[in-house]
């Protein structure tokens, strides 16, 4: 999150300064139009820290140029000039616009820092490695930052939440709990291992249904420019000179015609509603009913609920403690899953249940109805022995193992469907192309015609 200075003034011609954070300026001035009536004071400016670029000498010495975060110019220029500088030039950034790391670079500093931690190497040292290693100017600049923050002694949790824009929400969560929690290692182990399974997820999804959906709408743009403006300049010359056809070219120069006459109402049909369908399903609300209704669907449903709830068990494990915290446990569990439709049914009826009614964890979980039999089953099972902790690893690992196999199978049979539809559309198009050669004119001076026309197309 970004940070913006507060400046204002009391009643009584007080100055008043402090610090928010928040997503964005407009956040940042309802943050700050709250905080301003609660205590009294009037708001004059609120100013975002920004990053300026500036250029120094120090005496006889080359220029150096660099960067610096601050809120003003002149704070720049005052730090700088402490230092023994003098200051040719400082202009904020223009464009100060920061890519979120690949998600590679983000699994790669949780897997080796999990890997150091348990070498029992300092986490300040692994920090300072990681921040000489790492390529990727935003992530090596929020990690530098939080460095710096942790050994001024500052709270590791809001460290690492400041910069859940750059690390992803869950996982700054997860690594500022880390430094607060006896298991370090085990929680930058688990959170390696759920963006581990969710970087496979994402992959093995593209693989299962976005490459076939391209591969369907390629072939289909190719199929509608053949039969609409290819197949016509052929066939078309037998209907000018009243020549019979067969039923089959007939059939595609009369759907020719229709797509020709009108390509711009089926275009505004076909587009406008999937535009407004990514509109409604990137909303809050339409995010809850496609996580809600996408389980239903054959093959890949199961296989997306299964990955969810391992998700969920995978969090779980690593945060459980078995003691009265762990209804955030579930509820940060919830969010990881990654479904909207499991994360409302978690938060809205177990969630109160095990608050309010004073549930247990298997009546809370079943009454939701977002966990197969196996899990509550397995749940059920745990709450008894009092192993849940367990227990959840165990439904992790479980559906782990099913999904990724299940999911090979799926992919391979999403292609072989895929092939077999491409294939009966190659088909159809060669059987209706091979048909005009099997017609003859009854005229043969027509059939000459005809024949000089497809030679030499006059254009």
């Amino acid at each position: 999150m970004a940070e913006f200075r507060i400046e204002g003034v009391t009643s009584a011609g007080k100055p008043v300064q402090g610090i928010l954070e928040a997503d964005s300026a407009r956040s940042a001035k309802q943050k700050a139009a709250q905080m301003a009536a609660q205590r009294k004071f009037k708001v004059l400016q609120i100013i975002p820290r920004a990053t300026w670029v500036y250029k120094v000498q120090r005496g006889t010495e080359k220029p150096i140029t660099g960067e610096q975060k601050a809120f003003t110019k002149g704070e720049v220029q005052e730090a700088l000039q402490k230092m023994g500088y003098r200051v040719i030039r400082v202009q904020k950034r223009l464009l100060d616009i920061k890519l979120k790391p690949p998600s590679t670079e983000i699994v790669t500093f949780v897997r080796v820092s999990a890997d150091l931690i348990r070498q029992k190497l300092p986490f300040n040292e692994i920090m300072q490695l990681l921040v000489n290693d790492i390529e990727n100017k935003t992530l090596r600049e929020a990690l530098k930052e939080i460095n710096t923050e942790l050994k001024q002694g500052k709270d590791s949790e809001r460290a690492f939440i400041k910069h859940e824009a750059v690390l992803g929400r869950f996982t700054a969560h997860m690594l500022g709990l880390a430094s607060k929690s006896g298991n370090m290692a085990e929680i930058y182990d688990s959170t390696a291992k759920f963006l581990e399974r969710q970087a496979e997820f994402k992959k093995n999804l593209k693989s299962a249904l976005i490459t076939p959906v391209v591969t369907l709408i390629v072939l289909f743009g190719a199929v509608v420019y053949y039969v609409g403006y290819i197949f016509p300049a052929t066939a078309g010359l037998f209907r000018k000179f009243g020549i019979d056809l067969p039923p089959m070219t007939k059939a595609t120069l009369v759907l020719s015609d229709f797509l020709v006459e009108n390509i711009v109402v089926l275009l505004i049909v076909t587009i406008v509603p999937m535009i407004l369908a990514i509109r409604y399903f990137s909303t809050e609300k339409g995010r809850y009913y496609l996580d809600k209704y996408i389980w239903h669907i054959p093959v890949m449903g199961g296989l997306l609920h299964k990955m969810s709830i391992e998700i969920f068990c995978r969090v779980f494990y690593a945060l459980y403690s078995g003691s009265g915290e762990n209804i955030e446990v579930i509820r940060m569990s919830a969010e990881a899953s990654g479904n909207k439709f499991m994360e409302h049914q978690i938060k809205t009826i177990a969630l109160p249940m095990m608050i309010q009614k004073g549930s247990g964890i298997m009546e809370a979980f079943e009454a939701t109805g977002v966990f197969t039999k196996t899990a509550l089953s397995r749940f059920h099972s745990g709450a008894e022995t009092g192993t849940v902790k367990n227990t959840a690893l165990q439904l992790a690992e479980y559906y782990e193992k099913e999904t990724t196999y299940k999911m090979k199978n799926a992919i391979d049979y999403i292609q072989l469907i895929i092939s077999m539809v491409i294939m009966v559309v190659l088909t159809a198009l060669t059987i209706v192309s091979s048909e005009t050669a099997t017609i003859r004119p009854k005229n043969p001076a027509i059939g000459a015609v005809v024949e000089q026309q497809l030679r030499h197309p006059i254009t």
